[in-house]
């Protein structure tokens, strides 16, 4: 289990394990400042990067948090600088361990537990937006969608106020591509979870006619059939771009009338489920942001809500230290699975994220590798138990804190989560992300002062509170907790103002295109 320290920081640097051979500066500090254990710096340190703690030996396990981070490439001495260039990246041994620190959660009493204002659709699902969705079945019918749902204008839609729009929910595959198998599976299931997403009043899927995709097929896959709130259209049968357009526009008439007569009314926060994003990360991610969000899912999870974690490549290195938590060993394993794939077929030989490189913006954050970028990420989860791992947008059924396999491009990972299930995404960011997720609301979170102040416009809270000394990092949970509640009953989201989300739609494209 990583540790965590509930208190603010203070000091020029924060050391955050009693084991760590390295510090992370708090602020910029300059060659040959004196550091409060005696150090002298040995150069300057740029915010959120760390300096050596005490001598370190080439070989020798560099450890943040009491993780291995990567090696040392060379001696460095006490105060020196400590990067990506004198920190090597390579595989080590992990126990897995799995189950070992399971724990089971310890539920608060339902009479006591929180509630938001939801939308209850007729099948029980719970709703916190209410959009109709158009969605392509392949890219041929991408430019129909968007002119459906453009049509749309906030005028045109003044006299349904319970509305929250219409969205086109196009993409740039769906033939050319394997006709059977795990690409198309997952394809259809993405597209069959936002066409029947709660915060949906109504869908309409638009197909060409001669795609692989086929309308009929996606539907069949899924047990999904037309009727009030589903209705398909096939471009080739309808005679054209144009004429589709308009049934579009016409079959989205009939169903607003209906879609505006929603309430929102009082229900638990258990039907929350929350997609867990982290973009632009840097040296503070670990430090505030990420596990501030973690100590929210602890506490969401506690009132019976679903914390969805994802980004496969953002969680390797420290994996082992999700499966000692599974409930089981089959969980545990399901997780390990999914890291193999990734690492001995679908990434091998390619210069990605999983194999060691991180963006240069996370670079000039202070993250070195995968394995220190993966350390913060994970700790968006929270601290409580895995309790069950998910292929890429299969439903997510199980509540508390699970897993969903997606790559870690932003968009790509959270249209994983919404199909699955997800009804806001949170996301941390310490460079400044700008970023929505329609059906659904975002909200982001930033890990310091100085980046929240510069994008305020973008981010909803700051994080960098537990930097500044004004909150502790449970303090920032219960704050980020009561965030999510105020946004899934309706409050806008920086994102949502900002009308972000239209274009953020990319279902994973795992296969060959041919």
């Amino acid at each position: 289990m990583i540790e965590l320290h509930d208190r603010p920081a203070t000091g020029p640097t924060i050391r955050l394990h009693a084991d760590d051979n390295v510090l992370i500066a708090r602020q910029l500090i300059e060659l040959g400042a004196k550091l409060p254990d005696g150090t002298t710096s040995r150069a300057q340190i740029p915010a959120g990067h760390k300096i050596a703690a005490r001598a370190i030996r080439q070989g020798e396990p560099i450890r943040k948090y009491n993780v291995t981070i990567g090696f040392a490439t060379a001696d460095i001495p006490a105060g020196a600088y400590v990067h990506s260039h004198n920190i090597e990246f390579r595989e080590f041994q992990r126990d897995y361990a799995y189950g070992r620190d399971y724990k089971p959660v310890v539920m608060i009493p339902e009479p006591e537990r929180a509630t938001f204002m939801g939308i209850v659709r007729e099948n029980g699902q719970v709703a916190t937006r209410n959009f109709i969705g158009v969605l392509s079945t392949v890219n041929c019918s991408a430019t129909v969608v968007h002119k459906i749902a453009e049509w749309f204008t906030p005028e045109r839609l003044a006299e349904f106020p319970n509305v929250d729009g219409v969205v086109a929910f196009a993409h740039g595959t769906g033939c050319g591509m394997e006709l059977t198998g795990e690409p198309m599976d997952l394809l259809r299931r993405t597209l069959a979870g936002y066409a029947t997403h709660a915060n949906l009043a109504g869908a309409l899927i638009i197909g060409l006619g001669c795609e692989r995709n086929q309308v009929s097929k996606l539907l069949a896959a899924h047990g999904l059939s037309e009727g009030s709130r589903l209705r398909t259209f096939v471009m080739q049968d309808e005679g054209g771009t144009t004429k589709t357009i308009a049934a579009g526009i016409a079959a989205v008439k009939e169903m607003l009338p209906e879609a505006n007569r929603v309430t929102r009314t009082r229900v638990p926060a258990s039907h929350i489920s929350v997609g867990l994003q982290c973009g632009g990360s840097d040296g503070f991610s670990s430090i505030t942001a990420n596990p501030a969000l973690g100590a929210a899912m602890d506490l969401l999870v506690r009132h019976g809500g679903t914390a969805i974690l994802s980004e496969t490549p953002e969680i390797y290195g420290v994996e082992h230290t999700l499966t000692a938590r599974a409930r089981s060993r089959e969980v545990g394993e399901k997780l390990i699975e999914r890291i193999r794939w990734w690492k001995e077929e679908y990434t091998v030989g390619r210069d990605t994220q999983i194999n060691g490189v991180v963006s240069p913006g996370n670079q000039t954050g202070g993250l070195a590798n995968i394995f220190e970028k993966s350390l913060g990420s994970s700790m968006k989860g929270g601290t409580g138990p895995l309790m069950e791992v998910y292929r890429y947008a299969e439903p997510v059924t199980q509540k508390g804190f699970v897993f969903m396999d997606t790559p870690g491009f932003d968009p790509v990972s959270a249209t994983g989560q919404i199909a699955g299930g997800a009804n806001i995404i949170a996301f941390t960011t310490g460079r400044g992300s700008m970023f929505g997720a329609k059906p659904v609301p975002s909200i982001k979170l930033a890990t310091n002062t100085p980046m929240y102040k510069r994008l305020a416009e973008d981010m909803d809270i700051n994080c960098g509170g537990i930097l500044d000394g004004t909150h502790t990092l449970q303090q920032m949970g219960q704050e980020i907790f009561e965030l999510i509640l105020r946004t899934c009953s309706g409050e806008k989201s920086k994102s949502e103002l900002l009308g972000l989300g239209d274009h953020e739609f990319i279902p994973w494209n795992i296969g060959v295109t041919g």
